[in-house]
């Protein structure tokens, strides 16, 4: 990636920092992880990935996708479809606003800051080509890291039911990302490449 300024250090040790205080942990390769500092860490491997020659504001946003998600849980909202899609938008705003914060701390401009909120908060996927790179890598990091995972935990998902999840990533991502996947660019799970092709097939 392109030389970076001493604000992105900083910046990336803010994120980091943030992340590191989550009280949900995740043990690999025997190292255990704060959940969301690992999350954020293998948004930025698939980043460097993906596309090596991203600019500062779409490495921070990637970082940043999540940053303390374990603050905004799901239960503080009503468990149904309504309470989902209002505990999606608090989110994405928590998100954005959280990560600006942290980039203002960082010495960073409105300009870049603005731009990692954009796309932090899920704005004009498809048209904003930072959105839009944010939503590849985390699909392709949702593939490759927590698709089985998923699936173990919920055995009560059939067939039909996992082909739904599977599109509707795959549709979040662009055409790049779709080759990208499926060209070695990222480890499938192994069980589950039979349904992934069959939902890709009939995406």
């Amino acid at each position: 990636m392109s030389s970076q300024s001493h604000p992105f250090a900083e910046a990336v040790a803010l994120i980091d920092a943030a992340n590191a205080e989550d009280p949900n942990k995740e043990t690999v390769a025997g190292e255990e992880w704060p959940k969301e500092l690992l999350y954020s860490h293998r948004m930025a491997d698939m980043l460097q990935r993906y596309t090596p020659d991203a600019d500062e504001a779409q490495q921070l946003a990637v970082r940043a996708q999540h940053v303390q998600r374990w603050k905004t849980p799901r239960s503080a909202y009503p468990m149904n479809r309504q309470g989902y899609h209002q505990w999606r938008t608090g989110l994405y705003k928590f998100h954005a606003d959280t990560a600006g914060e942290l980039l203002r701390r960082a010495g960073y401009g409105e300009d870049v800051i603005e731009r990692v909120k954009q796309a932090v908060g899920k704005r004009a996927l498809k048209l904003n080509p930072d959105t839009q790179l944010l939503e590849d890598v985390a699909g392709l990091v949702f593939i490759e890291h927590y698709m089985l995972d998923f699936a173990a935990k919920h055995p009560e998902y059939d067939e039909a039911k996992w082909i739904d999840i599977i599109q509707k990533t795959w549709k979040k991502m662009s055409d790049r990302a779709h080759q990208f996947a499926l060209s070695g660019g990222i480890k499938l799970p192994e069980p589950l490449v039979p349904l992934i092709q069959k939902a890709v097939d009939n995406a």
